[in-house]
């Protein structure tokens, strides 16, 4: 099933197009341009339904996620099931919907669940690490940075981070509220090309298919508005903090990033295997630009920049013909007082802006680093963020 806003309807198609763009490998296994993909399991999914962690259902999900890191994709997973570990480390205790009494569960649960997932991947050879997050480190723009080179530095290094929202220290006013928001803020920080949420059903149904015999598995949804919204329906585990709705919430915050998003069933047998392959029953949001494309519309929108660099010619022609980042050495000027972060104009010396692109450094620091070598930004400043003013991918040409 199919919900298009150009029909304003729910109809049934066969996805073609879809089938002929996959490819296969040598060793016949399908194989997609997805580069980057965040995994968010449910608490549902990683209790396979029951009121425990289920070991077996963990080890599985990480013997799928190495499958796709063998089909060559770096993995995000974004892991609930920390104050589900901490109740059963006490025994399970009543339950209490106070804030204190679930950030008392989740530091007691959070370390046991790290430490089961550290064990069940390292069965697999891989190394994690842990990313706990709170709304106020994304959206603060400095602790954003952070995170992102955070991200990327362990990616880098084949080491699969698992996220999930620092619950002991968050308070209402700072808490992301549920792991579906959180997976789609860390799709947007890491600019991953898929966000798959795992739970305990196929998709989006046209009706509760608990209550309703006749509901029907929409397969993809073009445009998320309204009627959507209204489709989505709440968790029958009682075990996660949220529903359908939330992961329509994260889909439709995913998809404006250029994300595509895939709602699957944690239980079904190779779930992440048969989301590369697009053979198991899902829900699909397909992104209508990618992340790059989506940033650098978003740079091209701003009106006004926080700065300006001049270049000199040798930087221009690398950067307008050879497609290169832009380096400390080939800066001859900075214009203006702007932070690491910021969008900032590329000049020539004659004024013309032949681009722009995010800051690695601040001007201050800049100015520090002109006409020096990227190999001695260490010695000069005390620290580094990386070779390049700006890189090539968080530019754009004008």
């Amino acid at each position: 099933m199919v919900v298009s806003r150009a029909h304003g309807i729910i109809s049934q198609k066969v996805d073609e197009e879809e089938a002929s763009r996959t490819v296969q490998t040598k060793d016949n296994a399908p194989t997609r341009p997805w580069q980057r993909i965040v995994v968010k399991v449910g608490t549902s999914t990683l209790t396979a339904g029951g009121n425990r962690l289920s070991p077996p259902r963990m080890v599985d999900l990480v013997r799928q996620i190495k499958r796709l890191r063998e089909h060559g994709a770096d993995v995000v997973l974004v892991s609930s099931g920390a104050q589900q570990a901490g109740r059963e480390r006490l025994g399970n205790p009543p339950g209490q919907k106070t804030i204190p009494f679930k950030q008392m569960l989740a530091a007691v649960g959070q370390g046991r669940l790290m430490h089961l997932w550290e064990q069940y991947f390292e069965l697999y050879d891989l190394i994690v690490a842990q990313v706990l997050l709170t709304r106020e480190d994304i959206e603060d723009r400095h602790r954003y940075l952070n995170i992102r080179d955070t991200f990327e530095s362990l990616l880098q290094r084949g080491i699969v981070p698992i996220v999930n929202e620092n619950d002991a220290v968050a308070t209402d006013e700072i808490k992301v509220g549920e792991n579906d928001t959180l997976a789609a803020m860390v799709a947007n920080v890491v600019e991953a090309d898929l966000l798959v949420l795992l739970t305990d059903t196929d998709g989006l149904y046209t009706a509760d298919p608990a209550k309703d015999p006749t509901a029907r598995l929409i397969t993809q949804v073009d445009h998320i508005d309204e009627t959507i919204y209204a489709l989505a329906q709440g968790s029958h585990s009682g075990l996660g903090t949220g529903g359908m709705y939330t992961k329509i919430v994260a889909a439709d915050m995913a998809i404006r990033c250029g994300t595509s998003v895939a709602i699957a069933n944690g239980s079904r047998e190779n779930v992440l295997e048969g989301i590369w392959s697009r053979t198991v029953p899902a829900t699909w949001f397909p992104a209508r630009i990618t992340p790059s494309e989506g940033r650098k519309r978003w740079m091209l929108a701003q009106a006004i920049t926080a700065g300006a660099v001049v270049v000199d010619e040798g930087a221009a022609t690398a950067l307008t013909q050879k497609g290169r980042s832009l380096l400390p050495v080939g800066i001859k000027e900075v214009r203006g007082e702007f932070n690491r972060g910021a969008i900032v104009a590329i000049l020539r010396k004659d004024g013309r802006e032949i681009a722009r692109g995010l800051a690695n450094y601040s001007a201050a620091d800049l100015r520090r680093l002109l006409g020096q070598q990227s190999s001695d930004i260490a010695d000069i400043l005390g620290y580094d963020y990386g070779p390049e003013f700006i890189h090539r991918n968080k530019m754009v040409l004008l």
